[in-house]
Formats: C-alpha cells, structure tokens, sequence
C-alpha cells in the first residue's frame, strides 16, 4: 500500500484486508467484533487500521475456514495454535490456496525467505508448468487487482514478478540448450513500445521451448519496424504480441493494422494475447491474426 508520499505503508484499512484475503469487510467486522480474533489498532481520526500480524492471522484463518473450520471454533484457538494448524492441513486439495497466501505475506513483507520456500515446497509436489498455472497465473491475476484498488505499490509488484522471473529464466534456460525438433516455424515473443509486464510473454516464451520449437524473445517495448528485421532470417514466423496495458484502446485497432502492413507475408501469423485484445475489432482484420483470451488458449494452438 502507498500513501502521499510514496512510501510503502505496513498498515491496511479493512477495504485493504478484504481485497487481500477475499473475504468481505462486513464479515471481517463481524468476525472481530463476534469473536475478536482481530485486534485493530486506532487511527488519528479513530478509524480502524490494520498491521501486517493482523494480515497474517486473517490469511491463516481464511485458509482454516475455507477448510471447513467453522469461525466460532477458530476463534477458541490460541493465537500460536492457528498457524500450525494452517501447516498440518496443508494437503493437495489446499495447497494452492496457501501457496497464494504465503506468496501475498512474501509480497507485502519483502519477504524473499518465504517465497523461496513456499516455491520450493510446491515443486516438491508439482512440476514447474503446474506451479504456473495453478499459483502463479492466479497469483498475477490478482496482483493486477490489489495494483489498481491501490492496495499493493509497484514495489510490491516489481519485487514479487522479479522473483517470478528469475523461476522462469531458470527453468527456460534447461530448454534453450536443446535442439529444436521442430523447423516449420520459429517464434518471436514481443511486447509492443511502452508495454512492461513481461512475466505472461517470458511464460509463452518457456511454453514454446517445452513444445519443441525455436524462439526468439525480444521482450518489452520493441517497435514494429524492428520486427520486420526477422524476416530476412526466418520463412516461417509466428509473432506473438502481449498486450496487458498498450496499445490504449484508443489505438489499439492502428496498432494491429500498421502491424499487418509491415509484416504481411504468406508465411507469417500474428498471434495476440493481453487484456487489451477485448479491444480489437476482429472483423476488420479477417483471417490476418489470431487472438486469444488466456495463455492456456494459446498454448493450446501451438502444434
């Protein structure tokens, strides 16, 4: 969170918790008047405020109710109890949900310890393509969220994704010395001027090695000239472009058709992936490009 000045805040208004933990203000209000299992601290206007023990204790106790712990039973417990019983439920059935939660604590805290573990935890049990699908992906997605209701700053974003990126660097590193066994067509991941979060295209990028074929990342903010460059070294090329935040909608359909006019060629696609690909008019642009909804979708199409 971020006040003013910029600076990383360490207290939460209830909104805040209710973003973070999923569960609504008016039931956390009854809860801790109910049955105090919440001990806000005061503002100087006396409103409610929130530290990050209080954080914690609510995520543990999401994840006990989420289980079947009913919030009268919870609240009996004592206070060193509730995270050791978090610990011994952690089963296959619960294991994303904890995961999630222990990497928003990691996040808010800078806390690179408890990532490190609860990563290493998970793929104890998981392969690295399951981790990214069933924690990181909805991780992110959330993430997005907590970014735009001003719960979480940039800096809990910018260090939470870096260390996402260093996971996918490492484990797309192990397919990039292999030999493709695939030579029909090569794929080049971009992402359009002014266009920074990286970690979805870096994802395509690790699925595309794992599926046998050649890549070529060019990564964040790469003009469409420059890819009219590739075109001298490859036949075959499929560009795919991650649209999360640029172009605007605005400009969105100018984009994609100065795209298709400098690449057209009978052996070229463009794939698009992104939020921003609600904003297209597809039916201006035919049979010229593909798009795709979510990174499952895409993975999908690539044969």
């Amino acid at each position: 969170m971020i006040n003013n000045t910029g600076d990383v805040k360490s207290v939460f208004s209830i909104k805040d918790l209710e973003n973070l933990s999923g569960i609504k203000a008016h039931t956390i209000r009854i809860w801790e008047k109910r049955y105090n299992v919440l001990e806000p601290m005061r503002s100087d206007t006396n409103i409610r405020v929130y530290n990050l023990v209080n954080l914690q204790k609510l995520l543990n106790i999401t994840l006990l109710h989420d289980f079947g712990y009913k919030i009268s039973k919870i609240a009996t417990y004592p206070e060193d109890d509730i995270p050791r019983l978090v610990r011994e439920i952690i089963t296959v059935k619960s294991t994303k949900n904890h995961a999630i939660s222990a990497f928003k604590m990691a996040m808010m805290n800078f806390d690179q310890e408890l990532f490190f573990s609860t990563y290493y935890q998970l793929l104890s049990e998981k392969s690295f393509k399951e981790v990214f699908y069933e924690v990181f992906i909805p991780l992110m997605t959330e993430m997005g969220f907590l970014w735009q209701s001003h719960t979480i700053s940039p800096a809990h974003e910018h260090f939470i994704s870096y260390l996402i990126k260093q996971k996918l660097l490492i484990n797309t590193e192990k397919l990039q010395v292999l030999r493709p066994i695939k030579t029909d067509k090569v794929f080049v991941l971009s992402l359009p001027m002014n266009e920074m979060h990286e970690l979805g295209l870096m994802y395509l990028n690790y699925e595309t090695l794992l599926h046998g074929y050649k890549t070529i990342y060019l990564g964040e903010s790469v003009p469409i000239e420059s890819l009219t460059d590739l075109k001298s070294h490859f036949e075959s090329i499929v560009f795919v472009s991650y649209l999360t935040v640029q172009p605007d909608k605005d400009s969105i359909n100018e984009y994609v058709a100065e795209m298709i006019r400098q690449l057209h060629g009978e052996k070229i696609e463009l794939w698009y992936i992104g939020r921003m690909v609600e904003f297209i008019n597809i039916k201006n642009f035919g049979n010229s490009i593909k798009t795709f909804n979510s990174i499952p979708e895409l993975v999908n199409e690539i044969q």
